[in-house]
């Protein structure tokens, strides 16, 4: 089963040819960081426009090097939410002509579910039940997964999403676009317990917050003199991930605890994280939890997550139809 999986879900234009749900033929992404570069962050009429200029190319150099055709296509699947309503729109349009014309059938696959499928491109994916952190640019939720389309929502961000504080703080340190990478680089060089920022929520429940941390770096930033390549910066850095981390790791070992698993997967761009990755490593092998976290490449937003959430959809036989329309807001519903 063959299963071509589209995301359009912000300014990365990717598609991807999966078989039978695990095994990526094709992953072709086209990224958008030199043009959003320059403004610090994404600008949603820039990305929707260069949505529509490279799909097509997206699409045929993914078909291309998995070998198939659309003849030898199973189903389609379209991110159509949460995201940027503009890039979503193109994607949606996009599919369901395609599916159209060529009586391919169509399935309709939430971002945060492509996230968590992630962990099922492989040999060995995740049994139910498992918990599922998705720490990304836009989002950070924490999941228990019972099955598919069985999903509870255990605790989210209540402002900012980790990746989005980020890119805020890079911003703020004058350090550029995407600033995830960027900072994960510069803390490398620096002392992690230099400045203690603050960790909120940490005692209140499952949720995030992440908004109170940016003030506080900004507000040390006003105070202080920090020069470009100094030993400060690294240490704000360093001080600034550590904060986030800690929530992080701390929140989904209580998520774990209280929901009485002992499975975990961690998906999303910020799991690309070295700092994350360590810590969250050193957690599950202290509590002997099982954990999954996909290759860096599967991280950020991609096709082949879209497809292996696809795969769920098309082996359930829930196909959309052509009313199907873009959302920028949508929850993780239940399906069963």
């Amino acid at each position: 089963m063959l299963i071509l999986g589209i995301d359009t879900s912000c300014d990365d234009t990717s598609a991807s040819v999966v078989k039978d749900g695990k095994i990526i033929l094709s992953n072709i992404v086209s990224s958008q960081e030199e043009i959003h570069r320059k403004y610090g962050g994404i600008v949603p009429e820039l990305a929707s426009r260069k949505q529509i200029e490279m799909i097509i190319p997206v699409i045929k150099e993914a078909l291309e090097i998995a070998s198939v055709s659309l003849d030898d296509i199973s189903a389609l699947a379209v991110c159509y939410g949460p995201g940027l309503v503009g890039s979503l729109l193109v994607g949606c349009c996009f599919a369901k002509a395609l599916c159209y014309a060529k009586k391919i059938p169509l399935l309709a696959v939430n971002h945060l579910e492509g996230h968590i499928y992630t962990c099922f491109l492989g040999e060995e994916p995740p049994e139910y039940p498992f918990l599922s952190l998705i720490v990304s640019g836009g989002h950070t939720t924490l999941v228990r997964i019972d099955d598919f389309g069985k999903y509870k929502e255990l605790g989210r961000t209540r402002d900012d999403a980790a990746g989005e504080a980020y890119d805020k703080v890079a911003r703020l340190l004058g350090l550029g676009y995407p600033g995830g990478p960027i900072i994960d680089s510069f803390a490398q060089d620096g002392n992690p317990n230099t400045i203690a920022f603050p960790r909120a929520l940490m005692n209140q429940g499952l949720d995030f917050s992440f908004s109170g941390l940016k003030t506080a770096v900004r507000n040390f930033i006003i105070k202080n003199s920090v020069s470009k390549n100094s030993q400060l910066l690294k240490d704000i850095c360093a001080s600034f991930q550590e904060a986030v981390v800690d929530v992080l790791v701390k929140k989904t070992l209580i998520a774990l605890k209280k929901e009485g698993l002992k499975r975990l997967t961690i998906s999303g761009g910020v799991a690309a994280n070295n700092t994350l990755r360590k810590r969250i490593i050193k957690m599950a092998q202290e509590h002997e939890i099982k954990l999954y976290i996909p290759p860096n490449v599967l991280c950020t937003d991609n096709g082949a997550m879209i497809a292996a959430a696809g795969y769920h959809y098309y082996i359930k036989k829930r196909f959309a139809n052509f009313e199907l329309t873009a959302k920028a807001s949508i929850p993780l519903e239940c399906l069963i």
